[in-house]
């Protein structure tokens, strides 16, 4: 840790932080409920299902735009990504990369070339000025991001030849 004027605060957060990530020394770890653990493609599906949740009670709570857009953009990632690791030699290490999961949608025939691009586009031009950018996000935006979001997922549970494991049923 540092030692210099970094305050006492932030740095005993930041160790403890570490410390849990590590899973270390903690006896009996408490992961949250419902995420699977059984395969790679069931853990990014239940993560799905778990983030439209949030969309939920983040757009009953009306006006944290912010938050909607960016869990959206999460849930349709982790939606792809379940559906490209159930269906292929894919390994979760593979999608590391944000843009990748749209390119790969494509090219293992979940969505056409078009809608990928488009979803990529969206990603790329709306995620990052939502997030990173001057733009304020509107509830219009919200709204259709929750929608995406929410077909994205319903479409590639309906994909997948293993099912049973989605908690959004």
């Amino acid at each position: 840790m540092s030692s210099g004027s970094d305050p006492d605060s932030v740095l005993a957060a930041l160790e403890r932080a570490q410390d849990a990530f590590e899973m270390v020394g903690r006896g009996r770890t408490e992961f949250e409920e419902g995420i699977s653990a059984d395969a790679d493609w069931e853990t990014q599906l239940t993560k799905a299902c778990r983030l439209l949740e949030v969309v939920d009670t983040l757009q009953a709570q009306d006006g944290y735009y912010t938050a909607v857009i960016e869990v959206c953009f999460g849930a349709i990632e982790r939606s792809i990504e379940a559906y490209a690791l159930s269906m292929t030699s894919d390994t979760l290490q593979e999608f590391q990369n944000h843009q990748f999961g749209y390119d790969r949608a494509h090219q293992i025939g979940l969505f056409e070339r078009d809608t990928a691009e488009e979803m990529k586009a969206l990603y790329s031009e709306n995620r990052t000025e939502s997030y990173y950018g001057g733009g304020r996000p509107t509830a219009e935006q919200a709204e259709a991001m929750t929608e995406l979001a929410t077909a994205v997922h319903q479409f590639s549970v309906s994909q997948i030849r293993d099912g049973g494991v989605c908690l959004c049923d």
